[in-house]
This record gives structure tokens, C-alpha cells and sequence, in this order.
């Protein structure tokens, strides 16, 4: 899954390296605009991670099948942005390609986490999400190639990106473990497949219930990563060549320190670890506001979501049951990604009115609100 990881996110951040500039400088979106198509990019997600989760726990667990399903939806949309060229085209593809990470997002998690001992979880999704952040890595220094060397470079990232998406689809297909991917059966054959009410009254657990409102609370002020870079440039003046190489920052961080930072909260907890990346991130927004040095804000903003990603991953799989896992994790996710759809559109809307300063300010002041809210609400499960 790792691998799968890797080569999609080679192909998937070639195209997010390029789409806010391409978009606001090529299509001349307003920042409000952009919100608007990045909220969508990341709200259709969180739409069908219940369903994709509910579903993999169906008939003892389907994962992989449903995994291949989002990873091929998501293939196939990055041609289609070679023909899409106005707002609502635009907004319809990234919709299709989101609703294929939300279906595969909760059973390529439930699949690690139940083929990982529980006090190895950390270190196992540091793994994953290590290989997946070197896809993440190479995806914008390949966009950034490209670009220099293409007469058409949008097209051509494009449609360089459809090929690596496909290769990602075909190498799931072929390597990774048919059925449960290895993992024990949540399920015997004999037993009846979890139904959506009960997938959605774990809710009723006082821990799942408790992470997820406080995923859901730390995402409403998480600035996506899209404006993070678009204000690097608007700050630093960095040129339009180089704005694809901005997300390898974020990126380097985030693979040397998602292993160290797992296994950290293997041992120190995982609560702990997930709001230690929050101050890690309300440090990055302050260096921007400060304007700080580009290498700094990066390296924060990596090291915030190597603490906070695979590790909120790792806390919830501890609280739900194994024939509920994919649901389980994708109720955590859901209201953490409803979030940040919402986050999205807001802080878009607050840059266009107030302009990126004041907009920042604010998502600063509301991070330290929700992240002491968080404290007083956190699990009861430190682990």
C-alpha cells in the first residue's frame, strides 16, 4: 500500500503542484474562486469516506476492492483535465477525482492498521505515509521539469500524471494482497455484514466521538495547503517557475520526520503528538505573518502533518472495533475533511474581503482557540 501510495501521489501532487497557479494565473480565478474549486477538491472527499468505509467492512471486509475502485476514479479524471477549461468543468473533474480518494482513504487505512499490532501503529502509518510523502516529493519536481521543458506544460503535466495514476491502479491490482490484504478477518463468513447504523452509532463511544469532534474542530482553522504556498508567493515574491517547487518543502519534512514522529507517539502518546502538530502549524502561521523565511514556514508545516495525518489514524484505529475499522476511521476523517472544506472556502472568502493578512490573522487566532478547546476534550484513550 505503501508503493500504491507513492506512485499516485507522484501523479496526484504533479497536478496540485500546478492547479493554483494555473488557476489563478492561467484562468484568472479570484482567491475566492479558488477557494471555492479547492473546497471542492477536498469536500467531496470527506462526502463518501463513510460510504467508501461502510462498504469495505461489508462481506468481512472488502478493502481492497474498494480501494481499487477510488484509485481508478481518481486515474481517470486526470485526463479529463485536458479538456476542461472554465470554472464549473473544472469543479465537476476535481469532484469525481475526490470522491475517489474519500472511497479509497478509510480502506487503505483500515487495511494497515489491521495488519499492524496495536502498539506498532504509529510507526506503521509513519511507514506508509513516509512512502506516500516521497510520492508527494517527486510528483511537483516532475511538474516543475515539465514545465521548464513543455511548450503546452499544463497539458503536458496533465497528461504525463494520467500515465503515473494509471501505473498506481495497476501495481494495487497486481501486488497487493487479494481479500483482506493479509489482515485478520474483522468477520467470519457466517457473520452479517455491519450495517450503516451501526457503523454510524459508534459515534456513540465516548473516545471515537471525542476525536472525531476534535479532528473536526482543528480542521475548521487549518489553512489548506494550496493557500499556504499561494502566500509564500504573494509574501516572498517567489516567481511563477518556481511555485511548483514550494510544496517539496512541506513534502521533505514530511517524510524525515513521519517514521521518527510515529514511533515517538507510539511511546509518549498519540494525542498528544496529533496537537503537537497544531502548535507546529500555528508556528508556521505566525512566521508567515511575520514574513519569515519560506524554509522555516515549510519545514513547520511538514512537521505538522508528520505529527498529525497517519498518527490521528493510528489513535483511532484503538478506539474502534476491527469489523467496524474502515467505518470507524472514516467517520474520524469525514468530520476532519468536512472541515477543511468549510476552512477552505472560508479562508478564500476572508482573503478576497479583508485581504491575505487579516485572513491569516484570523486563522491563527481561531487555531489557538480550537486547539484549547481540544485539550479539555481529548480522549480519554491518551494511546
Amino acid at each position: 500500500m505503501g508503493t500504491v501510495s507513492l506512485i499516485t501521489d507522484v501523479s496526484s501532487e504533479m497536478v496540485t503542484a500546478v492547479l493554483p497557479l494555473y488557476l489563478v494565473a492561467g484562468l484568472g480565478l479570484s482567491p475566492l474562486g479558488f477557494g471555492l474549486l479547492d473546497g471542492v477538491y477536498n469536500g467531496f472527499s470527506a462526502l463518501v469516506r463513510l460510504v467508501g468505509g461502510h462498504l469495505a467492512d461489508r462481506g468481512g471486509g472488502r478493502y481492497k476492492a474498494v480501494a481499487a475502485v477510488g484509485y481508478g476514479l481518481s486515474a481517470v479524471c486526470k485526463p479529463a483535465l485536458l479538456l476542461a477549461h472554465s470554472l464549473p468543468l473544472i469543479g465537476a473533474v476535481l469532484a469525481v477525482d475526490r470522491t475517489g480518494k474519500g472511497l479509497r482513504t478509510a480502506p487503505r487505512d483500515a487495511l494497515i492498521s489491521l495488519s499492524s499490532a496495536p502498539e506498532t501503529r504509529g510507526r506503521a502509518f509513519g511507514v506508509h505515509r513516509a512512502m506516500d510523502t516521497a510520492g508527494a516529493l517527486l510528483g511537483p519536481l516532475v511538474a516543475f521539469l515539465i514545465l521548464r521543458q513543455a511548450a503546452e506544460g499544463y497539458d503536458a503535466v496533465f497528461t504525463v500524471s494520467s500515465c503515473v495514476a494509471a501505473l498506481g491502479v495497476l501495481v494495487l491490482l497486481l501486488f497487493v494482497p487479494g481479500g483482506r490484504g493479509g489482515a485478520p478477518a474483522p468477520a467470519s463468513a457466517d457473520s452479517p455484514a455491519p450495517s450503516l447504523r451501526a457503523s454510524l452509532a459508534l459515534l456513540r463511544r465516548r473516545d471515537v466521538r471525542r476525536l472525531t469532534v476534535c479532528a473536526t474542530l482543528l480542521g475548521l482553522s487549518t489553512v489548506s495547503d494550496s493557500f499556504v504556498y499561494l502566500l509564500l508567493q504573494h509574501r516572498l515574491g517567489v516567481p511563477d517557475r518556481w511555485f511548483a517547487l514550494l510544496p517539496l518543502g512541506t513534502a521533505a519534512a514530511f517524510l524525515l520526520l513521519a517514521l521518527p514522529l510515529g514511533r515517538l507517539a507510539d511511546r509518549m502518546g498519540r494525542w498528544r503528538m496529533f496537537l503537537a502538530g497544531h502548535v507546529a502549524l500555528l508556528a508556521a502561521y505566525g512566521l508567515l505573518l511575520a514574513h519569515g523565511p519560506a524554509y522555516a514556514v515549510l519545514l513547520l508545516h511538514g512537521a505538522f502533518y508528520a505529527a498529525t495525518d497517519g498518527v490521528l489514524m493510528a489513535a483511532a484505529s484503538t478506539a474502534v472495533p476491527d469489523e467496524l475499522r474502515g467505518a470507524g476511521l472514516a467517520l474520524v476523517q469525514t468530520g476532519q475533511a468536512t472541515a477543511r472544506f468549510a476552512a477552505s472556502l472560508a479562508f478564500g472568502a476572508a482573503w478576497t474581503a479583508w485581504g491575505d493578512r487579516t485572513a491569516l490573522t484570523t486563522a491563527a487566532l481561531a487555531l489557538t482557540v480550537c486547539a484549547v478547546c481540544a485539550v479539555y476534550l481529548r480522549p480519554a484513550q491518551s494511546k
